[in-house]
C-alpha cells in the first residue's frame, strides 16, 4: 500500500467560453428556451413517432388513466362545521376492536377510556371531529351502523386469516352504499417466521384488495406493548384518519339522520308508576347528519319502528371545534371528549337546563386550568349543609341596630298578615304505598312571572325540592328553577347578600399568606363566589398566556388585563350607590380580590378618595405585606381611572342625586333592598367620602393629553358637527344637498335672483367644461370603438379556440366549476342570518346537536335499553311512511348455501328498515308475462314483488333468512335492488285443466270434466285446447247438460281414450306481510335473537311433521290392458289405385295339420327295444373310443407341427448366417476394388 504512488488529481472540465457551442448556449440562455424544447427542434427525428400503433396505445392507456379518477361532481352541501365523521370498528370476536379505539382516543385526546359503549366523539384537529362506535358481531348492528358508517376499520385478526363477518360486512356496506374502507392487521406477533409474516400479509393483502378495490389501505399492528398498540402505529393510523377525504353517499345525501349519543326518559314518573307498561316519552341527542331536517315528520328508528317527532330544538355543541383555527395544533383544553353512554363528557345540555358530571376522582386534583363552572359545581357538590339549613340559621336586620330576625320568626309574621306565597305542607297517609306522603297546598294562586319577589320563594323552592326528594319524582321544570337559584345564590357575592361576614375559606387562605410573608394569590380549592372564580382565571390566565401560544382565555377578567400580584386597587363603580361604595371598599381591600366583572363595570375614581380609603384599610393588610407599593404611580392611577369616567356614559341620576337605585349592567335588584320595602340609607358616610372628591358634575381639563398634536385633534373631529359622521348624518354631505334643494332663489320683491355657491360655481365651470367634455367625447369614441374592435377579435379568438384547440378546461372541469358555484350560492344564502330563523326556513341543517322528543315510543325500549346497541333515527320522505307493493330485481347470493323458496319470509334491509315480508319471485318471458317461479335461479336476477314500505327507487337491499345467533354458512342470502313502486306487475302461474270425451262424431268432440258451470265455459270461448297424443282443438260453445261440457272442434279424429287438456295463466296475490325487526325491545344480552314468522319448512321440522307423498307421484306397477285395433277397411276404388305390392292379398293362412295326415307313432316290441338299447350302447361307446382317437390325433399333430417350426427357424438361421458372411464378402471385396482404383487414379482429381 505504501509503495503505491499516490493517485493523481484528475484535469477538470473547463467550460467553452468561446466557439459556436458556447455562442448556442448564450443564445439558448439569452432567449429562454427549456432544454426539451430546443432538442426536439435541434434533433427532431429523435423525438418523430416510431410507431403509430404504439402511440395510440399510449395516448389511450393514459387517458384511460386519467378519466379513472374521475368521480361525477356533486354539489358539496357539507357546512361550514361539518358533523363528526362516523368511523365504525368492525370486525369478528376478540379481534381487538376496543383496544384500537381505546388507542386511538388515547392519540388523540391524550385521555383513557375504561369502558367503550355507545358513540365516542372526539375533537381530532382543527376542522374535524371523529365519532368512533364499536361494531359487535350481531347482523342486526352491521347492517345499522354501515347505513351511517363515513369510514370503516376493518379489524383482521391474520394469524387466523378471513372469517365470515367480515365478508358479510363487505357486502352489506356494498349494498347500501360503500364507504371509506381501511384495513387494519392485528394478531401480527403471534408470527415467529419472518417469511411466513411476509407470505401472510402478501395473501391477505390481495384478497382484501379483491373485495374492496386494488390499492385500498391496510394497515398492520405489529404488536403490543402493555396491553396497547405500539404508538407510533397507533399516531400514523390516526394521521390517516384525519386527513381522509370522503365521498359523499346518495342515501345518506339525500336522508337526515342522527345517530343518538344520549337518552333521556321524560315520560311522567306518576303514570310509569301506575302503569309500568305505559308508552314512554324519550328524547334522543345526537348530531344531524345527511342533509336538512324538517320539524314536523316522521323518523324511523332501525330495531324499534316508524315515530312522530313531537319536538326537535338544537342544543350548543358539547364537543366544539376549536375557535381560533391559525394555531398549529390543539392545546389540551381543546382535546374534547364526548361520550355520555360511556360517563364521559363534563357538561350535558339540555332543552332547558344544563347538566354538569364530575367524576370522584377529579374532584380533589389541583387542576393547571380551573373553569368557572367546575369550581361551581364542586362548592356545590362539597358543601355538608343544604341552602334550607343556611337559610334557617341566617338572620337579618331591617334596620341599623335593630334586633336581627330568623327565618321563622319572618314566617310567623308573615303568616299572621297572610303574606305567605309559597306551598304550605300537609301530611297525608297514602295507603297504596303504605307511607306518610308531603302534600302541597297553595293558599291563592301565584304568578308565573313573580320569580324575584324577596326570600319567600326561594323556600319555596326549597320544600318543594325536599318534597320531590321523599317522593321520588324527578321533574325537568321544578329541577331547573332549584339549580338555577342554587347556582344564583352561589354565584351572588356575600357582600350583596347582605352578610359582612369574610367567607371561611377565603380567612384561611388570608392567615397563609400572612404566615409566608408573600402577597401571592392562590387558586381557591373551591369558591364560594363567581368574583373569587374570575379572579383566579385572571391569574392563571395571567401565566397561561406566557406559557401557551396564542391560547384564548375564557376568563372576562382577561379581556381587560390581568390583576397584577402587587397592584390592588379598590376601584369606585360609577354605577353602584353611595352607601355600598363607602362600606364595602374597605372589606374589598382586605380581601385583595377584585371580581373581573366589578372591574369591567367600574369607572373611576378621585385620588383624594381613593388615599383616605387606603389609609383606613391599610392597616389592616397592606402592613401584613409589609410594603407601601400602593404609593407608587398615584398619579398615574388617578388619572388612569379619571379618563375610564369620561369615556363611560354618564349617570345622570347619580349626578343629580347623588345615588344609585339600581345596577346598569344587571337587571338584578338593588342589593340592599329587603323584601322590596325598605332601603339602608347611610347619608354620613357618602358626605365624609365625598367632602374632598372632585366635582363629578364638572368637566375639568386633563393635563395628560397635549391638544397641539395633530393626531390628538385627529381623534376628536368626529365629535363635532362638521366630522365623519354616518353617509347619511355626514355633515358635509348635508350641507352639499342643502344647497342642491335651496341653493338659488329668487327676491319676490326686488326681483333679485341669489344663487347658491354651487351654482356660482357652475356657471364659472360650464365654459370649460362644454370644452373638456368635447375632448372627452372624442377619446371616449376612440377608446369605445377600439374596445368593441377587441372584444370582437376576443370572441373570435374564443370560437376558434373551442373549434380547434381542447384547451386545459374540458367538460369534466367545467361541471366541476358549476358545482362549486351552486355550493358557494348554497352557502351565501342564510350566511348571515342567526341559527333560530335558518332553522325555520331551511330546516335543521347537518352539524348541529340537536335534541328529538319522540313520544309513545314502546316501554321495552326504555326498561330493556342497552348502550353497545346503536339508535339510529333516520328520517322518512314525504311517502317513505307509507305500506305498499314493491317491484324488486334480486339474486341470490352466490356464497349463500341454498336456493330461496317463494312464500318463505324473508328478512329484508331497505333504506332505514329491517323488516320480514314473503317475497313472491318471478321472471320475465318474451311476451312480456311475468310468470312465478317456485324457487331462485342458481346464477341468475330475478325479479320479486313485495308488500313493504314505500322507498324511492334504486335503493339497494340485501335478505337475510334469519338474524338469530351466529349461523356456520354465510349469512346474506340475497342482494337487489328497487325498480318499481306500484302493483303494475300481475304475476301469474301456470294452470291445466284437463277434461275428457265423452261423444265424438268425426272431428268433432263433447268434453265434460273441465269446467263447473256454463259462465266458466263462457269465458274461455274460442281458447285452443290439446289432447295428449298432439291433436289441436278449440273450444266452441257450452253445452246445456251436463254443467261445464262444451262442444270443441279438432284437427282428427280423437279416440274415446284421450286426454284432452286446456293450458292457462292464473294471476297470484302478494302476502302482505310487513312484520319490523324489532331487535331493540329485546332484553339485554337476548338482542341478537329476535325470531319472527317460520318458513314452513322450520316448522315442519320444530313441530315433527312429515310431508304426505302424494298418491300419484308414488311408483307402481304399470299395469297396461292389452289393446284390440279394428280390421283395416280399404276401399275397392283405392285398392284399385294402390301398387300390387301395398294391395292387401287373398292369400289364406295355413292352419293346422289335420290329424288325418299327422304321421302316427311307432311303438315298438321287447325284443326291438333290447335291440335298439345294445346299438344304442355301442354307438356310444364307439363314440367315445372316436372321440378318443380324435385327441390323440391332434396331440400328435401338434408336435409335429412344433417341430416343423423349430425346423423353420434353424433354416432361417443359417441362411441369415450365410447372407451375413456373403454380404461381408462382398463388402469387403468392393472397398478392396475402390482402394485399388483411388491408388490408381491421377493425382489432379
Amino acid at each position: 500500500m505504501e509503495g503505491k504512488e499516490p493517485k493523481k488529481e484528475q484535469k477538470r472540465h473547463q467550460q467553452k467560453h468561446s466557439g459556436p457551442k458556447a455562442e448556442r448556449k448564450k443564445s439558448r440562455k439569452q432567449l429562454g428556451t427549456p432544454a426539451g424544447d430546443d432538442e426536439r427542434k435541434r434533433n427532431p427525428k429523435a423525438f418523430a413517432v416510431q410507431s403509430a400503433v404504439r402511440m395510440a396505445k399510449t395516448f389511450h392507456r393514459a387517458q384511460d388513466l386519467k378519466v379513472k379518477k374521475h368521480h361525477i361532481p356533486l354539489v358539496d352541501r357539507t357546512p361550514l362545521e361539518p358533523p363528526p365523521i362516523v368511523v365504525v370498528v368492525v370486525g369478528p370476536p376478540k379481534v381487538g376492536k376496543s383496544t384500537l379505539i381505546r388507542c386511538l382516543i388515547k392519540n388523540f385526546t391524550r385521555q383513557k377510556l375504561a369502558d367503550i359503549c355507545g358513540p365516542v366523539t372526539i375533537v381530532s384537529g382543527k376542522k374535524r371531529r371523529l365519532t368512533f362506535i364499536e361494531c359487535s358481531n350481531d347482523i342486526n348492528t352491521m347492517i345499522d351502523l354501515a347505513k351511517v358508517a363515513d369510514l370503516v376499520l376493518m379489524l383482521i385478526d391474520a394469524s387466523f386469516g378471513f372469517e365470515m363477518e367480515t365478508f358479510e360486512f363487505l357486502n352489506i356496506c356494498q349494498v347500501h352504499g360503500f364507504p371509506r374502507i381501511m384495513g387494519v392487521l392485528t394478531h401480527l406477533d403471534s408470527f415467529r417466521n419472518n417469511k411466513a409474516l411476509r407470505k401472510t400479509k402478501k395473501r391477505l393483502k390481495h384478497r382484501f384488495w379483491t373485495e374492496v378495490y386494488q390499492g385500498a389501505k391496510l394497515f398492520y399492528l405489529s404488536g403490543m406493548v402493555y396491553g396497547e398498540y405500539q404508538t407510533q402505529e397507533v399516531k400514523n393510523l390516526g394521521r390517516f384518519i384525519s386527513v381522509m377525504k370522503f365521498r359523499p353517499l346518495v342515501w345518506q345525501q339525500s336522508h337526515p339522520y342522527v345517530v343518538a349519543d344520549r337518552m333521556e326518559d321524560l315520560t311522567d314518573p306518576e303514570m310509569v308508576r301506575v302503569d309500568p307498561k305505559c308508552d314512554r316519552t324519550v328524547s334522543l341527542y345526537g348530531y344531524l347528519r345527511g342533509t336538512y331536517l324538517k320539524s314536523k315528520g316522521q323518523v324511523h328508528i332501525p330495531g324499534v319502528g316508524d315515530f312522530a317527532v313531537a319536538d326537535i330544538s338544537f342544543l350548543p355543541d358539547p364537543c366544539a371545534l376549536p375557535e381560533a383555527q391559525k394555531k398549529r395544533a390543539l392545546n389540551e383544553k381543546e382535546r374534547l371528549l364526548y361520550a355520555p353512554m360511556a360517563g364521559v363528557g363534563g357538561v350535558v345540555y339540555d332543552k332547558d337546563a344544563v347538566y354538569i358530571d364530575l367524576p370522584g376522582g377529579h374532584v380533589n386534583q389541583e387542576q393547571e386550568e380551573v373553569r368557572p363552572t367546575t369550581e361551581l359545581v364542586q362548592s356545590l357538590i362539597s358543601t355538608h349543609t343544604t341552602l334550607d339549613a343556611k337559610m334557617a340559621a341566617s338572620k337579618v336586620s331591617l334596620f341599623t341596630g335593630a334586633a336581627a330576625l330568623t327565618p321563622g320568626e319572618v314566617e310567623e309574621e308573615e303568616e299572621e298578615n297572610g303574606l305567605t306565597s309559597g306551598p304550605q305542607e300537609s301530611r297525608v297517609w297514602d295507603p297504596e304505598t303504605q307511607r306518610e306522603r308531603r302534600k302541597a297546598v297553595f293558599t291563592e294562586e301565584e304568578d308565573d312571572d313573580d320569580d324575584s319577589e324577596g326570600s319567600s320563594d326561594e323556600e319555596g323552592d326549597e320544600e318543594g325540592e325536599s318534597e320531590e326528594e321523599d317522593e321520588g319524582v324527578n321533574k325537568g321544570e321544578e329541577e331547573e328553577t332549584v339549580l338555577k337559584k342554587e347556582a344564583k345564590d352561589k354565584t351572588e357575592p356575600k357582600e350583596k347578600q347582605g352578610i359582612k361576614t369574610i367567607p371561611p375559606v377565603k380567612r384561611q387562605k388570608m392567615e397563609e399568606r400572612k404566615v409566608e410573608k408573600e402577597p401571592v394569590v392562590e387558586v381557591p380549592a373551591f369558591a364560594d363566589s363567581e368574583d373569587e372564580l374570575e379572579m383566579s382565571e385572571e391569574e392563571e390566565g395571567g401565566k397561561g398566556e406566557q406559557e401557551s401560544e396564542g391560547e384564548e382565555s375564557d376568563s372576562e377578567g382577561e379581556e381587560d388585563g390581568a390583576v397584577e400580584k402587587g397592584d390592588l386597587k379598590p376601584i369606585d363603580s360609577g354605577h353602584c350607590s353611595e352607601e355600598e361604595d363607602a362600606s364595602d371598599s374597605i372589606e374589598d381591600d382586605c380581601e385583595t380580590i377584585v371580581s373581573g366583572k366589578e372591574s369591567k363595570k367600574s369607572n373611576a375614581i378621585s385620588k383624594m378618595e381613593e388615599e383616605d380609603e387606603e389609609m383606613e384599610g391599610g392597616e389592616l393588610c397592606y402592613e401584613s405585606a409589609g410594603s407601601l407599593r400602593w404609593k407608587e404611580g398615584l398619579q398615574q392611577k388617578a388619572s388612569e381611572a379619571f379618563l375610564r369616567q369620561q369615556r363611560a356614559a354618564p349617570n345622570l341620576r347619580k349626578l343629580v342625586y347623588g345615588t344609585v337605585g339600581e345596577d346598569d349592567g344587571d337587571g338584578e335588584e338593588d342589593e340592599e333592598e329587603l323584601g322590596g320595602l325598605f332601603r339602608v340609607s347611610r347619608p354620613e358616610k357618602g358626605k365624609k367620602h365625598r367632602a374632598d372628591g372632585v366635582d363629578c358634575s364638572r368637566f375639568d381639563p386633563d393635563a395628560a393629553r397635549n391638544w397641539d398634536l395633530e393626531e390628538m385633534l385627529d381623534s376628536i373631529r368626529d365629535c363635532f358637527v362638521t366630522g365623519k359622521w354616518e353617509d347619511d348624518q355626514d355633515a358635509a354631505t348635508l350641507l352639499k344637498e342643502d344647497e342642491e334643494l335651496y341653493g338659488d332663489f329668487e327676491d319676490l320683491e326686488t326681483g333679485e335672483v341669489h344663487k347658491g355657491k354651487a351654482a356660482k360655481q357652475k356657471d364659472q365651470a360650464k365654459e370649460e367644461s362644454e370644452e373638456e367634455e368635447e375632448e372627452k367625447l372624442m377619446k371616449v369614441d376612440d377608446e369605445t370603438q377600439k374596445n368593441k374592435r377587441l372584444e370582437k377579435k376576443r370572441r373570435l379568438k374564443e370560437r376558434f379556440d373551442t373549434e380547434y384547440d381542447d384547451g386545459d378546461a374540458t367538460y369534466f372541469d367545467d361541471l366541476k366549476e358549476e358545482m362549486q358555484k351552486q355550493a358557494e350560492l348554497n352557502r351565501a344564502e342564510f350566511e348571515d342570518v342567526d341559527d333560530e330563523t335558518r332553522v325555520q326556513y331551511e330546516g335543521f341543517r347537518p352539524g348541529m346537536y340537536v335534541r328529538l322528543e319522540i313520544p309513545s315510543l314502546p316501554c321495552e325500549f326504555v326498561t330493556n335499553f342497552d348502550p353497545h346497541y346503536p339508535i339510529i333515527l333516520g328520517a322518512l320522505g314525504a311517502s317513505e311512511g307509507n305500506v305498499g307493493y314493491l317491484q324488486m330485481r334480486l339474486k341470490k347470493h352466490r356464497w349463500h348455501s341454498r336456493i330461496l323458496k317463494t312464500r318463505d319470509p324473508l328478512i329484508l334491509s331497505l333504506g332505514w328498515r329491517r323488516f320480514q315480508t314473503i317475497p313472491l319471485y318471478h321472471i320475465e318471458d318474451h311476451n312480456g308475462r311475468h310468470r312465478l317461479l317456485k324457487y331462485t335461479p342458481q346464477h341468475m336476477h330475478c325479479g320479486a314483488t313485495i308488500w313493504g314500505p314505500i322507498t324511492p327507487q334504486g335503493t339497494g337491499f340485501l335478505a337475510v333468512q334469519s338474524v338469530a345467533g351466529t349461523k356456520t354458512s354465510f349469512r346474506i342470502a340475497a342482494t337487489g335492488v328497487v325498480l318499481d313502486l306500484d302493483k303494475s306487475v300481475t304475476i301469474v302461474k301456470k294452470l291445466k285443466l284437463i277434461g275428457y270425451p265423452y261423444k265424438i262424431y268425426k272431428n268433432t268432440s263433447f268434453i265434460k270434466g273441465m269446467f263447473n258451470s256454463v259462465l266458466e265455459v263462457a269465458k274461455f270461448e274460442g281458447a285452443s285446447i290439446r289432447t295428449v297424443s298432439g291433436v289441436r282443438g278449440q273450444i266452441k260453445k257450452a253445452l246445456s247438460t251436463p254443467a261445464g261440457a262444451y262442444r270443441a272442434t279438432f284437427e282428427d279424429r280423437l279416440l274415446m281414450s284421450d286426454i284432452v287438456f286446456l293450458r292457462s295463466w292464473y294471476p297470484v296475490s302478494v302476502p302482505q306481510l310487513y312484520n319490523p325487526v324489532t331487535s331493540l325491545l329485546m332484553p339485554a344480552g337476548q338482542k341478537d335473537s329476535w325470531s319472527g314468522m317460520r318458513t314452513v319448512g322450520q316448522l315442519k321440522h320444530d313441530l315433527g311433521i312429515r310431508n304426505k307423498p302424494n298418491t300419484d307421484s308414488l311408483y307402481k306397477p304399470v299395469v297396461r290392458a292389452q289393446r284390440h285395433f279394428n280390421k283395416l277397411h280399404i276401399p275397392r276404388e283405392l285398392q284399385k289405385a294402390l301398387p300390387f305390392k301395398s294391395k292387401p292379398k287373398q292369400d289364406q293362412p295355413k292352419g293346422k295339420t289335420p290329424k288325418d295326415l299327422q304321421r302316427p307313432a311307432v311303438i315298438r316290441e321287447p325284443h326291438e327295444r333290447k335291440v335298439a338299447a345294445l346299438l344304442n350302447a355301442l354307438s356310444t361307446v364307439h363314440n367315445y373310443k372316436s372321440k378318443k382317437a380324435h385327441t390323440a390325433q391332434h396331440a400328435k399333430h401338434k408336435d409335429f407341427l412344433r417341430q416343423r417350426d423349430k425346423a423353420e427357424e434353424d433354416k432361417l438361421k443359417r441362411q441369415k448366417e450365410a447372407k451375413k458372411k456373403l454380404y461381408r464378402m462382398m463388402g469387403q471385396k468392393e472397398k478392396k476394388s475402390q482402394r485399388s482404383s483411388l491408388k490408381g487414379a491421377p493425382l489432379d482429381d
